[in-house]
């Protein structure tokens, strides 16, 4: 992967053009305002894999809620064995 490039914010938005095809290449570029961090572009490849790691972000749930299958489902799991 190619080093992260940060720029700050009035040089991001002058040049906007030149960074966008910047984050191809570079996946992220870090947007910072005052010397700190307070955004990023994201490549459209770099984006596809966040939603995906977003979709698959674990929910909490309660067993005491769970339906009796999900908690046979639960019982019958082996350990490293990929979902089905």
């Amino acid at each position: 992967m190619t080093e992260k490039l940060t720029v700050p914010a009035t040089e991001f938005s002058r040049n906007f053009a030149r960074y966008q095809d910047e984050a191809i290449a570079r996946r992220v570029i870090n947007i910072t305002s005052h010397g700190r961090v307070v955004g990023a572009y994201l490549s459209a490849g770099e984006l596809e894999h966040y939603e995906a790691l977003k979709r698959r972000e674990r929910e909490v749930l309660v067993v005491g809620d769970l339906p009796d299958d999900a908690i046979a489902e639960i019982e019958a799991a082996e350990y490293g064995a990929a979902p089905r």
